[in-house]
């Protein structure tokens, strides 16, 4: 078991505690899931903090989510016909936000809120 060392604060013995440091910042699926765990899985949430794997954990579904996100993008991009971008700039940019919001909708579910 590892020694904890205490420092004095008036009459009580503190721990000496640490936050291990983020190399990496979060994307938008990691924040996601990271306010998902806090308001609807709070003992999850509580315990990969008191186990240092909650930033693991949400770097992982954020990488995941992102890796998703662009698979699914081309999937879809395969089955749907886009329309031609250089000619029909507007429904090119509306065809391209209908997947996006299709992926992301899988996504969400799959990932985030599971």
């Amino acid at each position: 078991m590892n020694n904890i060392t205490y420092q004095k604060n008036g009459d009580y013995q503190i721990p000496n505690l640490s936050i291990t440091s983020q190399e990496q910042p979060l994307g938008k699926y990691g924040r996601m899931r990271k306010t998902y765990l806090q308001e609807h899985r709070t003992a999850l949430f509580n315990s990969l903090i008191l186990s240092e794997k909650l930033y693991p954990h949400l770097l992982e579904i954020d990488q995941t989510a992102t890796r998703r996100m662009e698979q699914i993008m081309t999937d879809l991009q395969k089955t749907q016909a886009p329309p031609d971008k250089m000619t029909h700039q507007m429904e090119w940019v509306g065809y391209m936000n209908s997947l996006k919001s299709q992926a992301e909708e899988l996504i969400l579910a799959e990932l985030i809120y599971n």
